[in-house]
């Protein structure tokens, strides 16, 4: 895919994300179907299941050759990258999407081949879109989003991080390690979307931001994001993201990534 082909694409992603958004915006208060997948808190509506379906269908129709993986199910059976794949969360933030009507996203990440070529993040309600395409930075509806051209210590950071993580009986942590992370840095937040997330983090809203179960439709296209404005995106102990299974993850303003890295993996000792 030479230069010409990527821009024609990002193009085209772009007029997809938009207009799946207007739909979206023009059914926000319409009654809907709420469903739960794997608990009471994993919410489903079939305005997720119809934005994966028209992406599914557009992409079909304009790049037969492509392949889809996204959570609803309305893409291919993905067991590798090979060739360009399009890894979609139709609604990120669906608990969001349900009880605020806003503070959720389209996310929208295209890889060639295993390697990040494009990312969309779209916050619906506020018109927002971020973008990025490898090499040639990330955006803010047309402003460039530059991470690193300040310094930042951990004792000055805000970090996003669900607090669930802090609940004594979590099994992916341990208790006082995580405690010990939180007392260090400044602040904590939670927004309730990862797409979202890992937007502020490029745009330098938050410093970090730390998960410690997402899937590839979550990190696609913030990963992208995140690492063409500066940051460093790995999973929470440092290493490089499986984008086709459940990872941790750990995106960040360079100046922080190593040591809440260190410290994480030191909780987990």
């Amino acid at each position: 895919m030479d230069n010409r082909e990527r821009n024609e694409l990002f193009e085209t992603a772009k007029s997809f994300i938009r207009e799946a958004g207007t739909t979206i915006r023009e059914k926000i208060d319409k009654p809907r179907t709420i469903e739960t997948k794997s608990n009471a808190d994993d919410l489903v509506t079939e305005m997720d299941q119809e934005t994966e379906r028209y992406f599914a269908e557009q992409i079909k129709s304009h790049f037969p050759d492509h392949r889809l993986f996204g959570e609803e199910g309305f893409g291919d059976e993905i067991e590798n990258l090979k060739g360009l794949v399009w890894i979609v969360d139709p609604i990120d933030g669906t608990m969001n999407f349900v009880h605020q009507k806003r503070n959720f996203a389209i996310s929208v990440g295209i890889y060639k081949d295993g390697v990040g070529e494009i990312g969309l993040i779209y916050d619906v309600m506020d018109d927002i879109l971020y973008t990025a395409l490898r090499g040639e930075g990330a955006y803010k509806d047309g402003k460039k989003l530059e991470i690193n051209s300040y310094k930042k210590p951990i004792e000055q950071s805000i970090l996003c991080l669900n607090t669930t993580w802090l609940l004594p009986e979590n099994r992916h942590v341990e208790h006082e390690g995580i405690h010990n992370l939180v007392k260090k840095i400044r602040s904590t937040r939670s927004y309730g979307s990862a797409a979202l997330e890992f937007a502020y983090v490029a745009e330098g809203i938050i410093d970090g931001y730390l998960s410690l179960t997402l899937m590839p439709w979550d990190v696609a296209a913030g990963a992208i994001i995140v690492h063409e404005a500066g940051g460093i995106v790995t999973t929470a102990e440092g290493k490089d993201i499986d984008m086709l299974n459940r990872t941790t993850i750990m995106a960040s303003h360079p100046d922080i990534h190593k040591e809440v890295v260190e410290n994480y993996v030191e909780l987990k000792q």
